[in-house]
């Protein structure tokens, strides 16, 4: 791709991007990967991140060019330590080091406000990660508090939704009996350190599953009847926020009514191969952009409405060095050469999805309560599992999780 002609893309982007996206919300977070050999430069990616009014931006590294390209813009960061790292990162000295490098490095330039240490690490199967996940969360938040940083920058960790046993309706939702052990010593982290708890979620991976069941409109937020929790009255008209509130009651079940939850990966794929149902451009275009229209309201879910919703959205680019399906290459708002995967569309909220949450019925006719669901399906989801060095080369793989939990499928086979 020619300089020059990025720079012109770039310039009628931002030039537009008053119209196109006029209603940004001010938390809104994108997820910047690099799995790619054809990305435009960390410098010219700074005034797209800008064009889409993406405040928050989440690397699953550290990489130091972005980091150095984004000082003074005021853009905070999220940024990663691979799941390679964690035995490491056990070792106090060497958890310093990497803190030193990664982030002290960087501030106060960049506003780095986090470090997500391992991603869905408890679903990977594997007990030398899992052992190894809170002390080195421990270890680079003993560093911060050494170099004087713990009160600017939080330690977290990102799960995926399959350690949820029950998410059916979002009241029973709670985690898997095999995690909760190591969630508890998790969250109590969190609870003593002020981190938040970060959760991957994909209602694409459920309409994908079982399209015949699973009603399009609830995914996208688009207008639909919407359903009822009957334990308690709180009526949800899309996926998402039924699937978050699951969290908040599975956290809610272990005492920790109070831990924020941000959604640390959300998003739609443009393109798929022919079993990927739904992975197209209008399906994209109306998951992310009633996505965006709802987090500009600055409104919670049913069980939260006073919570802000604290969203990264997946992701600012396509990338096509990615394994796994066609799909897995195009999550991206943006094409490589800076111009846009799709338009997002976005004019109004009037006919969002989730705008105007609200307990009992819809234009004054009563919902019907969430029936019983299925028996527990058999087919398996694709979910992310990001293992980005921050030193080395990058790259992430896609992990296949089973659907043993009912955590995808389960929330809309009603």
């Amino acid at each position: 791709m020619e300089f020059h002609r990025f720079l012109f893309y770039a310039s009628i982007i931002l030039s537009i991007s008053v119209y196109l996206f006029p209603i940004m919300a001010n938390s809104m977070g994108i997820n910047y990967g690099h799995i790619a050999d054809n990305l435009p430069s960390p410098e010219d990616v700074v005034p797209i991140v800008k064009s889409i009014g993406a405040t928050k931006v989440k690397l699953y590294d550290a990489d130091p060019k972005v980091l150095k390209a984004f000082a003074n813009t005021g853009v905070e960061f999220i940024v990663g330590l691979g799941n390679e790292y964690l035995d490491k990162m056990r070792d106090p000295a060497k958890a310093q080091a990497w803190v030193k490098q990664n982030v002290q490095s960087h501030l106060p330039a960049t506003k780095i406000t986090c470090i997500f240490v391992g991603n869905e690490v408890l679903t990977f199967n594997d007990t030398s990660l899992s052992n190894s996940l809170l002390p080195a969360m421990q270890s680079v938040h003993t560093a911060l508090v050494n170099l004087g940083l713990d009160k600017q920058v939080t330690v977290t960790t990102a799960h995926s939704l399959s350690i949820l046993e029950t998410s059916y309706p979002p009241s029973s939702g709670a985690f898997r009996e095999d995690l909760v052990d190591c969630l508890s010593e998790t969250l109590s982290f969190h609870q003593k350190t002020g981190s938040p708890f970060l959760i991957n979620a994909y209602p694409f991976f459920a309409y994908k599953g079982n399209p015949k069941q699973v009603q399009l409109d609830f995914v996208l937020f688009q207008p639909n009847q919407g359903v009822i929790d009957p334990a308690t009255n709180l009526h949800y008209d899309n996926m998402l926020y039924a699937q978050i509130d699951a969290v908040y009651n599975a956290l809610a079940s272990l005492g920790y009514k109070k831990l924020p939850v941000h959604i640390s990966e959300t998003g739609w794929p443009s393109k798929g191969d022919e079993d990927e149902v739904g992975a197209t451009p209008d399906n994209a275009k109306k998951y992310n952009g009633n996505l965006i229209k709802l987090m500009s309201k600055k409104t919670g879910t049913p069980m939260r409405p006073n919570s802000d919703l604290n969203i990264y959205v997946f992701a600012l680019f396509n990338e096509n060095m990615k394994p796994g399906p066609t799909s897995e290459r195009n999550y991206g708002l943006f094409k490589p050469d800076g111009t846009p995967a799709y338009s997002l569309g976005i004019s109004s909220t009037s006919n969002v999805a989730g705008s105007n949450t609200t307990t009992g019925g819809t234009n004054g006719k009563p919902l019907s309560p969430i029936p019983t669901p299925p028996s527990t399906p058999t087919s398996s989801s694709t979910g992310y599992l990001s293992i980005s060095p921050a030193t080395q080369g990058r790259y992430e793989f896609v992990g296949t999780v089973l659907l043993a939990s009912l955590i995808l499928t389960k929330m809309l086979l009603w």
